[in-house]
């Protein structure tokens, strides 16, 4: 059963960092289809709650806040790891079947990608299974679906091994300030492969392509799942130093060596991939589960005073998260260890109850695994809300993430902006409602939206795009804990 997916307007851009105004940001997301790829047939299975949501003109959510929640919910599968591993499919000469796949936009654009340049796309339920063609047609990418996630640059290394000349769009995604793909060009570029940026497009040549023991420029993890993907393909020993060890890498790591491409030191900062000329097995692998939508549910105890269970949270990269939490007063108790559908990635279920918080003495900042993840760190921003005392964040990742923590301000909170890195937030005793535009970036947006669940009153969130990139269905699973959340 092939997928039909509808035809999005083309929007070119020749930026390769891009600074639109707000509006501008605004109108350019407006012409996104919300149209859902996984639901273009009778045929697939669909729960009423997500087919609702898909199937909607949605413009924004209704909050009532201040409500307690209560009960059980399961991470959810990991948003970065899906799309690397749906694009990571390209390096497969053969079927490769992906479980437990999020039925998210940002996966909606992907799959987009990847049939517009002839990839055959079935689904079963949450499983995608992906027939690649003999060679990629990027004559005719999907330019509008590319342009909406960052991950399509993961092309440039995973299709190396089938094309030898080709382009793709510059990537896009969430609206953060500058930033650069100069990471991926001088890795791939040590792996002999060319990449020219020209007219808001990438021209690779993979003609001359071979083995290098090479360093990293900065511990990007996209960058490091493009080289993985590149080297995978290439016989030979390939070296990749000073490389992010972070969760969705890892799984990166796991899918190739379910390909039977040998690669040794997974979990470190240095990988050796012994890479094969030609990957063709047929493989199945299963997505393991988001710690940033564990951190999430996570944020949404806290501000809600609740005592909820967030099951399968994938606790390797939420360690020091919770040490934070709980030396800010957050009272939790986790189970014992066990292992995720991959065999590999550990889980534990945590349980909350209403806490009394204090601001922490010392500035909280994400550092490369295994230190505060960078998009788990904008929780801390509504967190802080509620704790006695000031909070320091310094957001150094992002030259312009930052400044929308001072959206919070208009619920109520006490934000101040001391430089585009650093806030500072004063705990509140209580929040207060209102209608606020979306920013076009998936975490600052998710923390207006938690904020607006523990402000008291109905607030209004415009434009749910940007959460809906990377959070599926959360006005059923929210509603299931007690929540009071709709569609405007």
């Amino acid at each position: 059963m092939l997928f039909s997916f509808p035809q999005l307007l083309y929007v070119d851009s020749n930026l390769i960092m891009t600074r639109l105004s707000w509006e501008k940001e605004r109108n350019l997301m407006s012409i996104i289809s919300v149209a859902d790829p996984f639901t273009s047939s009778s045929n697939i299975s669909y729960s009423a709650s997500q087919a609702s949501e898909s199937n909607q003109a949605l413009d924004g959510y209704l909050i009532e806040g201040s409500r307690t929640l209560s009960g059980i919910i399961d991470t959810n599968s990991a948003k970065n790891s899906a799309v690397s591993l749906l694009i990571g499919s390209c390096v497969n000469r053969r079927t490769t079947v992906l479980h437990n796949v999020p039925q998210i936009e940002e996966v909606f654009r992907i799959i987009e990608v990847l049939r517009s340049i002839g990839m055959h796309i079935e689904k079963s339920e949450r499983s995608l299974k992906l027939t690649p063609p003999k060679n990629f047609s990027f004559g005719s990418i999907n330019k509008t679906a590319a342009l909406k996630t960052r991950s399509a640059i993961l092309l440039a290394g995973a299709a190396s091994g089938l094309n030898q000349l080709y382009r793709i769009p510059v990537p896009g995604g969430c609206k953060l300030g500058s930033r650069t793909i100069r990471p991926h060009l001088l890795a791939l570029r040590e792996l002999g492969i060319d990449i020219q940026i020209r007219n808001g497009e990438l021209k690779v040549s993979s003609l001359s392509r071979h083995n290098a023991d090479l360093v990293m420029s900065e511990a990007s993890d996209v960058a490091v799942e493009n080289v993985l993907f590149a080297a995978a393909s290439i016989d030979g020993k390939t070296i990749i130093r000073k490389a992010s060890a972070n969760y969705m890498v890892q799984e990166t790591v796991l899918f190739l060596q379910n390909l039977g491409v040998e690669i040794d030191g997974i979990g470190t900062s240095n990988l050796t991939v012994h890479g094969k000329s030609e990957i063709n097995r047929d493989v199945e692998y299963t997505i393991a589960e988001d710690p940033i939508e564990s951190m999430f549910f996570l944020t949404a105890a806290l501000m809600t005073q609740s005592t909820l269970t967030i099951r399968r949270c994938p606790i390797d990269f939420l360690e020091l998260e919770l040490s934070k939490l709980r030396q800010m007063g957050f009272r939790i108790d986790c189970s014992k260890r066990y292992l995720a559908a991959n065999g590999y990635t550990k889980l534990i279920d945590i349980k909350t109850f209403p806490s009394r918080l204090i601001a922490l003495e010392d500035r909280i900042h994400s550092l490369p695994y295994p230190g505060i993840n960078a998009d788990n760190l904008p929780f801390f921003a509504p967190i802080a809300c509620f704790a006695e005392g000031t909070t320091r964040i310094h957001d150094w990742m992002y030259e312009d993430r930052a400044k929308y923590y001072l959206l919070l301000n208009k619920l109520g909170a006490n934000v101040v902006l001391e430089n585009r890195h650093e806030a500072e937030i004063t705990g509140v005793e209580s929040l207060i409602a209102a209608e606020i535009d979306s920013p076009l970036a998936l975490r600052p947006a998710a923390i207006v939206f938690l904020t607006m669940l523990a402000a008291k009153g109905q607030s209004k969130l415009n434009n749910t795009y940007p959460i809906r990139r990377g959070y599926e269905d959360l006005v059923g699973r929210l509603n299931c804990l007690g929540a009071n959340v709709s569609w405007m």
